[in-house]
């Protein structure tokens, strides 16, 4: 069990350092997939040793090493929770059609926590890929009907969210939540059944509700990013396992 465990901690820092690469560019549409790794700044060719997950932000003190910006503290940040992630899933699904869900999941927030703390936008992009991931492994599962089921609790959550924003801009008189907070619910729901889903956007409330104080006071802005608070909210849900049952058991 260590050494699987370990073993998925490199990958998942592994992979996540990719991810962060992705985050960064897809919304600038810079390619992130041919040629080799280079500095945003100067395009100076990255070496082996400059691309080893955590340590090599270690070794290079934060800075490229031509140029000397300031690399992104987000990419070590993610490397970290991306191998933490990674061994967690493992460590609770094992080898199953769980963990596969558990370590997209995973990586979804990663991706959602660049793009949206860097660009306060989560790309269409990025919805669909995942949504195809999810419904393929939906189908592999359970079948067509499975699928059917899925793609219905998608669609409905994606107007409980829709209508929430729409709630959200009437109260407050402004934009309340972004498109690619929507669409999230879209990938939530073909995943999770109904309850999940609005238990969803509720523990995410929560969870944002303390740091989006904490900025808003600090920085007096008004411009939160939402989405990696839903996305944390799913993977807290999915890996709890949190189901109808369990919720009427809190209320009794």
């Amino acid at each position: 069990m260590k050494m699987y465990l370990i073993i998925f901690y490199i990958f998942g820092a592994i992979i996540s350092s990719f991810l962060c690469v992705v985050g960064m560019r897809l919304p600038k549409k810079i390619d992130f997939i041919k040629g080799k790794s280079r500095c945003d700044n100067c395009d100076h060719e990255l070496k082996f040793y400059e691309l080893v997950p955590i340590f090599s932000y270690l070794f290079l003190g934060g800075k490229c090493k031509r140029c000397k910006t300031q690399i992104s503290v987000l990419i070590p940040i993610c490397e970290i929770i991306g191998g933490l992630l990674a061994s967690i899933s493992f460590y609770r699904f094992g080898f199953s059609v769980e963990l596969v869900f558990a370590l997209l999941i995973s990586s979804l927030f990663l991706i959602v926590l660049v793009t949206d703390v860097n660009y306060f936008i989560i790309p269409d992009e990025i919805i669909l890929v995942y949504s195809v991931f999810f419904l393929v492994l939906q189908f592999a599962n359970g079948g067509f009907r499975n699928l059917l089921y899925h793609l219905c609790v998608a669609i409905f959550l994606f107007f409980v969210m829709y209508l929430t924003m729409l709630l959200g801009e009437f109260l407050f008189k402004k934009e309340s939540l972004g498109g690619g907070d929507v669409k999230l619910l879209f990938l939530f729901g073909l995943v999770l059944d109904p309850l999940g889903g609005v238990l969803t956007i509720f523990l995410g409330s929560i969870i944002a509700l303390p740091i989006s104080l904490i900025v808003l006071i600090k920085n007096k802005t008004n411009m939160i990013p939402f989405g990696p608070f839903l996305v944390l909210a799913f993977l807290v849900i999915y890996f709890l396992n949190f189901t109808p049952t369990d919720f009427l058991n809190l209320l009794t």
